[in-house]
């Protein structure tokens, strides 16, 4: 690690912190305002992979997923109206979700980036961010790992109602998984835009394949 590498670090603690202090307040009734900050994410994994490589990104992963487990463990300290606002469950699914995603995220990119300029950064968002929907709320929410920690009553999420409120039955936890994916997914779309003015502006010659 050296200086070069510090505003990736400082940015994607930024955004776990920022991420973390955001998930507690709603947005609409299927999202939170962390779901539109915690995506950028993958945006400095794959600046930090197109501009020093794949080392110096697994470097910023780890940082985050430090940071992150930090930030997980003051949650759990803090009791709100019904319970501690971080749950075993939920650290745990954060955690192994944006550690899992985001070391995918890194070789996803470093096997396409010899490519067009887009196809790494896209692809490999786009299966990061699809992973870390998966893990997250399936650890942190399905009835099926109750088992994980049987203290936490979890009811609320299995309640079934129409996917997003029109579509057919399923538990809430899945419509809350469905938003948040649709979320990330538009954000991977969008991100190729600082991405590409980023690395225009540092090196042109990265944009040529």
């Amino acid at each position: 690690m050296t200086r070069a590498h510090l505003p990736g670090i400082l940015a994607m603690a930024a955004i776990v912190v920022a991420s973390n202090i955001l998930v507690q307040f709603l947005f609409g009734n299927w999202l939170t305002w962390g779901a539109f900050t915690y995506p950028l994410a993958f945006l400095v994994t794959d600046l930090m992979n197109r501009i020093y490589g794949a080392g110096p990104a697994r470097t910023v992963v780890f940082v985050g997923f430090i940071v992150g487990l930090f930030c997980s463990l003051i949650g759990t300290q803090i009791v709100g109206e019904f319970g501690p606002l971080v749950t075993f469950r939920i650290a745990i699914g954060s955690g192994l979700a944006f550690l899992t995603a985001q070391l995918l995220d890194v070789s996803i990119f470093s096997a396409l980036r010899e490519g067009r300029w887009w196809r790494a950064p896209l692809a490999s968002t786009l299966i990061g961010s699809s992973v870390d929907t998966v893990l997250f709320f399936t650890i942190a929410f399905s009835a099926q790992l109750i088992w994980l920690e049987p203290g936490n009553d979890v009811s609320w999420a299995n309640e079934t109602l129409p996917l997003l409120g029109m579509g057919p039955v399923a538990p809430l936890w899945v419509s809350l998984a469905v938003a948040d994916w649709m979320v990330k997914l538009s954000l991977a779309l969008i991100a190729l835009v600082p991405f590409r003015l980023i690395i225009g502006r540092i090196d042109p010659r990265n944009l040529m394949a």
